[in-house]
């Protein structure tokens, strides 16, 4: 089920037209808004990893660039996708499950063969998630030694003399 309030949990970033794919095309701006359970989040902070139970969620806003009295950049508009990433670790294979929202009620489970699963596995700084883009968690992660060994190769390495 969708959770009630999510725009109430805590707010982690916003990323402007994301795309993990080079030849990834369009076709118009969006804006990927994500927020985290107060509670995980919590725990977040103390340990720099996420408990059992966490859901983070992504919500995809159309963006617009006329309006108003707004001359220059881009402003969220109407809502595009919602998607839900939840760690189970009874329930899933894996621990972590992805579910996109085609209604404000019920989500269907992303398939585990889909490519999400496998990307997040081998590019999620922390736990299979994407800290490497929540500017106020990346230094939580660093500083507990957190940072996933996929991630951490997937860093500039610095000139050797």
């Amino acid at each position: 089920k969708l959770p009630e309030n999510y725009r109430e949990w805590v707010y982690l970033t916003t990323g402007f037209d994301m795309s993990y794919s080079a030849a990834a095309s369009m076709g118009h701006h969006m804006f990927d808004n994500v927020f985290v359970n107060p509670e995980a989040y919590k725990t977040f902070v103390k340990t720099g990893t996420w408990p059992d139970k966490t859901m983070l969620v992504l919500e995809v806003r159309g963006a617009q660039g006329k309006g108003s009295i707004n001359q220059k950049g881009n402003y969220q508009s109407d809502r595009m996708g919602l998607e839900i990433h939840v760690k189970d670790e009874a329930r899933f294979p894996g621990q972590w499950a992805f579910f996109g929202f085609d209604d404000d009620k019920t989500a269907k489970m992303t398939p585990t063969s889909a490519s999400c699963y496998t990307c997040h596995s081998a590019h999620g700084a922390v736990d299979t998630t994407f800290v490497q883009f929540y500017p106020t968690l990346l230094p939580i992660a660093k500083e507990k030694n957190t940072l996933s060994a996929a991630f951490l190769k997937e860093l500039p390495q610095p000139a050797q003399k």
